[in-house]
């Protein structure tokens, strides 16, 4: 009789997918059909997906089933994949945005890509400003400025530093008992960040480039960690842009939660918040009420989607 279990993907790399099931981790490759379906996706199992598959007589795993996803975060597939979704992890509590102080620069651009993505399938989601051992005092206003602009949206905020230890106590408190996706720019310090949190993970970090001030790619491939303390995390790879999709032009605005409480009093109910007569949101924007950083980001998010993403969601 043919053994088949569920369970749970905790890592994707290429064809295989190691899967927790009974115990154990059960290196096991996709049934056939999978690869024929018409979702317009880079891999229809990822991180997260509760799967079940068919035990092979030499111990690995064939998934046969996927099971309906409760969410997803996903963004636009780059590379040699345009017109994808590439689903970076299913099956979420929280999504964690990391930013550094410096070395890189924070991306406001990428964070609100990313809220985006988030509100999309009603994720909840906050912001991890990294590397605060870097900080200096002329850094202050912009860190102060930053973390009003996205906290004031009920969106939290965390400050952390994997050298002097601040921060990881609440971000303990934040990761316990969820299942949590981080996600940032390579570099940011992800990886550290949670090697300081969880030293048993021994996950590979690397140094910014002097010379770019960019980060190097250190983790490959999208893997789910359970936590000593109780809870999950989702590590993924440094992501140097942020498309997004699965969305229509028209709806990016119900993803800006800013927004909702004056979107119904446009004059137009299409109306996209640039150009139109009596726009509310307009109004909200010139009387202070939305932040203007986030509506120029907002018209940023908006030219990509109207021009099917050209500009790779930087």
């Amino acid at each position: 009789m043919v053994q088949q279990l569920e369970g749970t993907v905790i890592r994707a790399t290429g064809s295989w997918f190691d899967v927790q099931a009974d115990g154990r981790i059960i290196p096991s490759r996709l049934r056939g059909k999978f690869r024929l379906t018409g979702d317009k996706t880079t891999s229809p199992v990822v991180v997260g997906d509760r799967v079940r598959l068919r035990l092979n007589p030499d111990g690995t795993g064939l998934i046969v089933d996927v099971y309906p996803r409760r969410n997803e975060l996903s963004r636009r597939a780059a590379g040699r994949h345009p017109g994808l979704r590439h689903v970076i992890a299913a099956n979420i509590d929280f999504v964690w945005i990391v930013q550094a102080v410096h070395l890189p620069e924070p991306n406001p651009g990428f964070i609100d890509r990313v809220l985006v993505a988030a509100e999309r399938y009603q994720i909840p989601a906050g912001l991890i400003v990294n590397k605060l051992d870097l900080l200096t005092d002329a850094d202050q206003p912009a860190l102060k400025e930053l973390t009003q602009r996205y906290a004031v949206l009920g969106y939290p905020v965390l400050h952390t530093s994997a050298v002097t230890g601040e921060g990881l106590d609440a971000l303990r408190q934040a990761l316990h008992d969820r299942v949590s996706v981080v996600t940032g720019p390579s570099g940011v310090g992800k990886s550290t960040l949670l090697n300081a949190l969880e030293p048993n993970l021994n996950l590979r970090t690397a140094p910014v480039s002097e010379k770019t001030g960019k980060g190097r790619h250190t983790t490959t491939y999208v893997a789910l960690y359970p936590l000593s303390f109780g809870g999950f995390v989702v590590d993924t790879p440094g992501l140097r842009e942020f498309g997004v999709t699965d969305l229509e032009a028209v709806e990016l605005s119900h993803y800006f939660v800013e927004f909702r409480p004056y979107i119904s009093n446009c004059h137009f109910p299409d109306c996209t918040h640039t150009h139109e007569p009596d726009c509310a949101v307009r109004a909200a924007v010139e009387a202070g009420h939305i932040d203007k950083a986030r509506y120029l980001s907002y018209l940023n998010i908006l030219s990509s989607l109207q021009l099917g993403e050209k500009d790779v969601g930087r």
